[in-house]
């Protein structure tokens, strides 16, 4: 009989973790993570512009590090990230040459969610939504804590930091 209950009990839990085709957490006051990361990358030299875009993000102008970073995408849409010291490449002759090496003289950065999807015909496509604009300070720290509209499926996601024109510094699973 407990066999019995014990595993009713497990069929319950499991029910109540799926509502509404949209996955959440048993407690149901969470939403579950459809992107986890404790590290960026730079955007380094060759990708810098939009010669070598990744998904349709072009890099920064100058190469750019990053010290620290991590975040997460929630399923109901929910982008939070946190970078400190992402500033242009200390190490690279054009930000040297440019007085900019080793800080950051962006005021505002912002995140963008790229997802590969499918299109209105089944195909395949890229997605890419963006968070609103948040501050950064000189030595590259910044806190973006937004909600944006996330295509269904979003498979594979890179989450970027940009400019406020969505060129990239910082990119999740490079």
């Amino acid at each position: 009989m407990r066999k019995h209950i014990s595993v009713l009990f497990a069929i319950v839990a499991v029910a109540g973790v799926v509502v509404g085709g949209q996955v959440t957490l048993a407690t149901g006051s969470e939403t579950a993570k459809i992107l986890d990361f404790d590290t960026m990358v730079g955007v380094p030299r060759p990708y810098t512009g939009a010669t070598n875009a990744i998904r349709d993000v072009p890099g920064g102008g100058l190469p750019w590090v990053v010290d620290s970073a991590h975040g997460k995408v929630r399923a109901d849409g929910r982008v939070e990230v946190s970078v400190r010291g992402l500033v242009f490449d200390p190490n690279d002759p054009g930000t040297i040459a440019a007085g900019v090496a080793g800080r950051n003289t962006i005021p505002n950065f912002r995140a963008i969610v790229s997802c590969l999807s499918k299109d209105a015909g089944g195909g395949a496509t890229t997605v890419n939504v963006s968070t609103g604009l948040f501050p950064a300070d000189e030595s590259g720290r910044s806190t973006i804590v937004d909600t944006v509209d996330l295509p269904s499926p979003c498979i594979a996601p890179i989450v970027f930091v940009t400019s406020p024109t969505g060129s990239w510094f910082a990119a999740s699973g490079l």
